[in-house]
């Protein structure tokens, strides 16, 4: 696809993010033209939101550093439903109350990445709640609903997969797509937005939004998605033995989620280089020629680029540091930690996976084989090792290592 003649896809383009265009020579004209307004919407199913959503909040960011003008549109209205896309289930619904101390936990993310200044590219937060909340169901129905078919509606994924997995689905969230797609027409008329992005999961929903743009304003509206994104071994990006690796510190440590990008599996850094930190291109091209031992100093440039801009510079300081420290073998404070169930033993390759060492079952069971796990310095010769509450020292302690730099700690609960 390409190449682009506006800054803002031809960047998009070099640092990998498009994946689907509805339109892309008249989007790549309008964003050379004029200042184009572009929303991404977020539910606010937690207080904060997680390293799944990053991509999304860089591409705002992207669109942003090009000259344009990123809308952060908050399912307030929308959360109340839940949406069905990649779920086997419902989810579970949440009070007006929850979900608005949620909004005000992920806002202070986006402060981090965007600029909301004043400005025609000043960044804005919605809410869909605003207009979504005072509908009068019959007159939405005959206004909006009437564009959308049945015969259409059962053939995106969202609804397709649940069916074929014989998993329930709702009248409430069969009505996603319909309110999504109004999103797009209310963001249309009140800010002038003529770009919807996303995830690839998302294109239908996309494409619908776009359709009811023409068909009930005559506006011209475009949809790009984003690629899924896995790891080079095929797993599923951020996904952990430990959980979401959560872009908020109460949720998780700037140092936990220094270690995070500190093991990306080699085959992945120069792609995160390109998505997930500002870095110039060609100093990233200079990085991922990196072989064997040397990869290390481009992860370790990813982990602190990436903790910058997600939890600034001062915390991106300290995480490298105290990496380094656990190197020099100093100070354990600031390590990631496990903690062990009373007299229950944990499997070795477990622990190295929510630590954060190793980001599957198959590459903990070859650092093992190669005789890069320590446990207490001593090292680990089989893949079935497990750690019991016998090898914590006297303060309840044991320390797993990774590797010459890669450390944590096991403690009991």
């Amino acid at each position: 696809m390409g190449p682009f003649k506006s800054d803002f896809l031809r960047s998009l383009s070099e640092r990998g993010f498009i994946h689907q265009i509805t339109d892309a020579a008249g989007l790549d004209e309008r964003a050379q033209s004029s200042v184009i307004s572009a929303y991404i919407g977020f539910d606010a199913t937690a207080d904060s939101l997680h390293i799944g959503s990053l991509v999304q909040i860089m591409l705002l960011r992207r669109l942003q550093q090009a000259g344009h003008r990123p809308i952060v549109l908050m399912g307030g209205g929308t959360t109340k439903v839940g949406d069905p896309s990649g779920r086997d289930e419902t989810r579970q619904l949440l009070t007006e109350d929850q979900i608005n101390a949620n909004i005000t936990g992920i806002r202070a993310t986006f402060a981090r990445f965007l600029d909301f200044g004043v400005g025609s590219t000043g960044a804005i937060m919605a809410n869909n709640d605003d207009w979504l909340k005072d509908l009068q169901y019959i007159d939405f129905l005959r206004d909006v609903g009437r564009h959308f078919t049945i015969n259409r509606m059962l053939t995106m994924d969202s609804v397709k997969l649940r069916l074929e997995r014989e998993q329930p689905l709702t009248f409430l969230e069969f009505n996603y797509m319909i309110m999504q797609g109004y999103d797009f027409v209310e963001l249309n008329k009140r800010y002038g937005c003529t770009l919807q992005m996303g995830g690839s999961d998302q294109w239908g929903n996309i494409v619908q939004g776009v359709e009811l743009g023409r068909r009930m304003n005559e506006a011209q509206l475009f949809g790009l998605t984003s690629p899924l994104m896995t790891t080079s071994s095929g797993a599923k990006m951020g996904k952990t033995a430990s959980g979401a690796v959560w872009l908020n510190p109460d949720r998780l440590s700037p140092y936990d989620y220094w270690q995070f990008w500190r093991n990306t599996e080699d085959g992945d850094v120069g792609r995160f280089l390109r998505m997930f930190t500002d870095l110039p291109l060609a100093e990233i091209a200079r990085l991922e020629q990196l072989k064997d031992s040397d990869i290390n100093a481009a992860k370790e440039i990813l982990a602190t680029e990436a903790t910058r801009l997600c939890h600034g510079e001062s915390h991106a300081g300290e995480a490298a540091a105290t990496a380094a420290r656990a190197f020099a073998g100093g100070a354990a404070e600031g390590l990631p930690t496990f903690k062990l169930n009373s007299g229950a033993p944990a499997l070795i390759i477990d622990v190295a996976i929510a630590l954060g060492m190793a980001a599957s079952k198959s590459e903990a069971r070859r650092l093992i084989d190669q005789g890069g796990v320590r446990l207490n310095d001593q090292t680990v010769k089989a893949a079935t090792a497990s750690v019991t509450e016998a090898d914590l020292d006297s303060s309840g302690t044991a320390r797993l290592s990774v590797g010459k730099k890669r450390h944590g700690l096991i403690r009991r609960p």
